[in-house]
């Protein structure tokens, strides 16, 4: 570190004033004394602890949160929390301010933030984030081709491997019911790869396979409702544990057994499913190590060194006996046949 009499006369200030900035930065640890009359050493950076604060921005408020998704939430909070950071939930979700990007950005400009923690966020949300000064990495959510981070499961081969499986089972019908971040303005990666799998087998895939709906409770139930008044489904893949328990709830109600009439399968995993006679074949995956990859990602911020990586983790696709063959259908693949529409 230049001397006293350097550093006043480069600053144009006093050396009593840098004296006892030097002597502010000994105390912080940034720099270290060798003794009179010789010249201060400067610290690594990684020895300097700073507090950064981390704003979540939540797709529902925490109590409608998805259990495994609410989770996941409370643990990145705490252990970011942990490593001497402050961190705080948005105000309102996303789902609050019904999925206006506009309005979204209006709050997020009203929160102090050093950073953010996306989730779940649109594709027109995370292209602002992409193009704004402050770091921001996406748990879940669209990132393609943008200059954000991103972490999450890589979902792509379990949603191969549920439509595989249903299509030697037989099932022509097949109802992929899906987040709105997930449908629009086109569909998500997995989405498509899912619809494109029933093209490959001869299905002319429309909107009855990938449906839009209202994503409310009631949303969903009208939706079922319809999916089952004309063309019933014979699968159903089914985003979100509290979903597909509501579905199972549909079902019994209707005396629709799974099984024997429509299969089921959940693209995420909850202890809740443990509770099921029935076993639901769902998609698993590590949730710590995406905890992990958030807590690494804001220690280099700390450090000054922000990353626009995508790390995703893998997910296995579990089978359980809520899938099973199609009504009357002989097993094995199958091409052509018409399509119903919604």
């Amino acid at each position: 570190m230049p001397g006293v009499v350097r550093l006043a006369a480069e600053l144009d200030i006093s050396p009593a004033t840098v004296q006892v900035a030097l002597r502010q930065l000994e105390d912080e640890g940034l720099l270290a004394a060798r003794g009179r009359g010789r010249s201060r050493t400067i610290n690594q950076p990684r020895e300097v602890r700073r507090t950064l604060r981390v704003g979540i921005l939540l797709y529902e408020p925490p109590l409608d949160e998805a259990p495994q998704t609410s989770q996941v939430l409370f643990q990145i909070r705490h252990d970011l929390e942990a490593a001497g950071n402050e961190v705080f939930f948005s105000t309102k979700s996303q789902s609050q301010l019904n999925f206006d990007v506009r309005r979204i950005i209006s709050h997020v400009r009203d929160h102090r933030a050093d950073a953010w923690i996306v989730t779940a966020g649109s594709r027109g949300l995370l292209e602002w984030f992409a193009g704004q000064a402050i770091p921001c990495i996406a748990l879940y959510g669209r990132t393609d081709g943008l200059a954000l981070a991103r972490t999450g499961p890589d979902k792509m081969a379990a949603y191969l491997a549920t439509t595989r499986r249903l299509l030697e089972l037989g099932h022509r019908r097949i109802v992929l019911i899906s987040s709105r971040s997930r449908r629009i303005p086109v569909p998500g990666n997995v989405e498509q790869a899912f619809l494109d799998e029933l093209a490959n087998h001869g299905i002319a895939t429309s909107n009855y396979h990938l449906p839009d709906w209202e994503e409310t409770p009631k949303g969903f139930f009208d939706l079922l409702e319809t999916l089952f008044r004309h063309t019933p489904p014979t699968a159903l893949i089914i985003e979100q544990t509290p979903r597909v328990i509501a579905a199972v709830q549909f079902l019994a109600q209707r005396g629709i057994q799974v099984p024997g009439r429509v299969s089921l399968v959940c693209t995420d995993y909850d202890i809740a499913l443990d509770w099921c006679q029935t076993s639901i074949a769902h998609m698993r995956w590590d949730n710590d190590l995406i905890i992990r990859r958030i807590v690494r990602w804001v220690a280099a911020l700390k450090k000054g060194r922000a990353d626009h990586k995508t790390i995703n983790y893998p997910v296995k696709f579990i089978p359980g006996s809520s899938v099973g063959p199609a009504p009357g259908a002989a097993l094995g693949p199958k091409t052509g046949g018409g399509t119903p529409s919604l």
